[in-house]
């Protein structure tokens, strides 16, 4: 066999990964949590486990393992959560009031719509069309039958056209109680 010469850095190879990476994480954490901040933690994370990992991860899919790995740490977190997020609330500080690009008013209304779905609906619509996996990976990534899959996108995308073509009900935010309202509802 022929050398091909010196062999990359894996230091190096890690931070090229990880500066293409990066970008694509953070929407998806976003997408999965609905928040800015906490999206770019969960990145943080899965880039510090694939980090860990990196000796046997370059190897084989290192973008499949880092996507795996946020969705392990979004699940540890829900699972460790004690109360439970409201979409509202959550998303209020994330508005710019100045942003008048129809792409970011789009953006929020999809997050929206996604935080409308259970955790589980939400994790295989994002890994099915955000990232463009088939049901079976999906049901790979996740850990269920692709039947499983099938129908918790089914119903997924059902809630998403119903709540899609719902008119929106905007609170009052000088009124604290119709948020409550909003949080009653949702629980």
């Amino acid at each position: 066999m022929e050398d091909s010469g010196p062999r990359p850095d894996p230091e190096q190879e890690f931070d090229e990964f990880a500066v293409a990476a990066w970008p694509r994480l953070r929407r998806s954490a976003y997408l999965l949590c609905g928040d800015g901040h906490l999206a770019e933690d969960l990145a943080q994370v899965s880039l510090e486990r694939t980090y860990a990992a990196w000796r046997r991860v370059r190897r084989g899919d290192a973008h499949a393992y880092a996507r795996k790995v946020l969705v392990n740490v979004n699940i540890d977190r829900l699972r460790r959560r004690r109360w439970r997020e409201t979409g509202d609330t959550a998303l209020a500080h994330l508005a710019d009031p100045r942003d008048g690009h129809r792409a970011t008013d789009e953006r929020d209304e999809l997050v929206r719509l996604l935080l409308t779905l259970s955790e589980r609906e939400r994790r295989v619509v994002v890994l099915r069309h955000y990232f463009d996996l088939s049901e079976a990976d999906v049901a790979g990534e996740l850990g269920v039958s692709p039947g499983t899959v099938k129908s918790t996108l089914s119903r997924a995308l059902a809630k998403l056209r119903v709540s899609a073509t719902e008119p929106a009900e905007p609170a009052d935010p000088a009124d604290p109680a119709d948020l409550d309202s909003v949080d009653r509802s949702r629980r």
